[in-house]
């Protein structure tokens, strides 16, 4: 990346729209309603050759205040003092407004490069406006419409004597610095462990119910108030994924929109919020379910834990707000029984208290996700899992339904991430869930696979014999043969 452009305005002018259309894909919600972005949210863009991070901002608003959307303004003035360049867009269709020539006051005395842009300028409707933005004192604007693409080109060519210089910079100081990101997986077999590189960091998401404190958990891991926070429920409305090192390893963490019951969502932005954090959930390598220490396990944070095993995510329980919490003792007792109650899919599930108000856990909270990432990629050889179960079918025999015993002749481990076997067998659509439950909970405690989700299939040896289904026959030039012999002994 050359640079870093960030996209600046007042709400409802087309940033996440134009964010979209430079990365590629729809990472960041768009509706017809202002205000829907309110944290920053970084992409790798691609305009032309180009390469550059580009930065969506949320709309600025006239609030200096401590309200959500002085809080919002905060958080854009402190984009516009990282980015090397902020791209100004306005709405040529409206014309220059006083929120507008606030916005331009800000960049002036950023003192930094402004690239001046009408957005939905389709149209004769927009020649006013467009007019309209010399006004503000930043040269001939970018006629663009960032929902039709068109005027890509010209922002291009306004991008690249800044890109060049940029660019010449960043060769200078890469011929200076030794080099030391190498890809230790690109030669890696693709079911190896995997370790942690920048280039593919280890992906975290963090989810729970609304309020439960994900932003100000990921704001003390950073060590920056870098996502929107405060004491209203339900700020966070993009999937916002952060790149960092967490002790040494390289991560990246994606905080989420909170998940409420699926009865309660009615507007079509927090439906758009929740499908957002499900699809981080998807891309995850651990799953870190938040709940707060007040009201632990309830019967959302059950289904989020559910859905992130099913998912075949490596999940750990951080339980937060700890600070507040009077008799701890007693209190960690009772979590950990209910834990074990009412997550019995994932059974021996590591369970860590925490305050993201303070910091206090966050090392523990460290060393429970990478050991979780280590139980995700374990793999077991195929000596010891059927010697494991030679001595668990002498323990406790399979079920033998309609009189005749099922047989468990070998296993193997078929895959990891997450941990995957197979067990050939007699009759494997006669197993019961019961035995099967047997074998994953041995799986776990003799293998050390705490809490991780853990796949075990039933395969019968019939099924891999290509002549399973054919007849006894005897083939026709035999039986030719066999007819001959017969007629010469007569």
């Amino acid at each position: 990346m050359s640079f870093t452009l960030a996209i600046v305005g007042r709400p409802n002018v087309g940033k996440s729209t134009l964010f979209n259309r430079l990365v590629g894909k729809r990472l960041a919600l768009v509706d017809d309603q202002p205000g829907v972005t309110r944290d920053l949210r970084e992409g790798a863009a691609r305009l032309g050759d180009l390469r550059f991070t580009v930065i969506d901002t949320a709309g600025l608003e006239d609030a200096t205040d401590a309200s959500l959307q002085g809080r919002m303004r905060r958080l854009t003035e402190r984009a516009v003092e990282m980015a090397d360049i902020c791209l100004f867009l306005i709405d040529a269709r409206a014309g220059v407004t006083p929120v507008d020539e606030t916005v331009a006051d800000i960049l002036r005395r950023r003192g930094g490069q402004v690239i001046l842009a009408a957005n939905k300028s389709e149209g004769r409707a927009a020649d006013a406006g467009v007019i309209e933005a010399y006004s503000l004192g930043f040269g001939e604007p970018v006629r663009m419409s960032a929902e039709h693409g068109e005027g890509l080109n010209d922002l291009l060519s306004q991008l690249m004597p800044i890109a060049d210089a940029y660019a010449e910079r960043e060769r200078s100081d890469r011929s200076e610095a030794p080099e030391t990101d190498i890809d230790v997986d690109a030669d890696a077999e693709p079911d190896a462990p995997r370790i942690p590189t920048r280039e593919r960091p280890l992906q975290i998401a963090v989810v729970g119910r609304p309020n439960a404190g994900k932003s100000t958990l990921v704001n003390a891991l950073l060590g920056e108030d870098r996502l929107l926070t405060g004491p209203e429920a339900g700020i966070t409305r993009d999937a916002i994924s952060v790149t960092m090192e967490w002790g040494g390893v390289p991560v990246r963490i994606f905080d989420t929109a909170g998940m409420r019951k699926k009865a309660k969502v009615q507007e079509k932005l927090e439906k758009l919020s929740v499908s957002d954090g499900l699809r981080a959930v998807k891309f995850a390598e651990v799953v870190i379910v938040l709940l707060d220490a007040a009201i632990p396990f309830e019967s959302q944070d059950l289904r989020i834990a559910d859905l992130a095993e099913r998912e075949g995510r490596a999940v750990v329980i951080a339980v937060n707000k700890w600070d507040a919490e009077e008799d701890k003792s007693r209190k960690i007792i009772e979590l950990r029984e209910a834990c074990e109650r009412l997550l019995p899919q994932l059974r021996g599930l590591r369970l860590v208290t925490v305050s993201a108000l303070t910091g206090k856990g966050l090392d523990r909270l460290r060393e429970t996700v990478i050991g979780a990432h280590d139980v995700w990629n374990r793999r077991v050889t195929t000596a010891k899992l059927n010697q494991w179960l030679s001595g668990m079918v002498e323990a406790h025999p399979p079920p033998a339904p309609g009189g005749r015993r099922i047989k468990l002749r070998y296993m193997t481990q078929a895959k990891t991430r997450p941990p995957g076997f197979v067990v050939m067998c007699s009759n494997p659509e006669k197993m019961s869930d019961s035995y099967t439950r047997y074998l994953v909970n041995g799986l776990r405690e003799t293998f050390d696979m705490p809490g991780t989700p853990i796949r075990l299939w039933m395969r019968s040896q019939a099924e891999q014999n290509p002549y399973r289904n054919r007849t006894k026959s005897t083939p026709s030039r035999l039986r030719k043969h066999l007819g001959k012999g017969r007629a010469d002994e007569r």
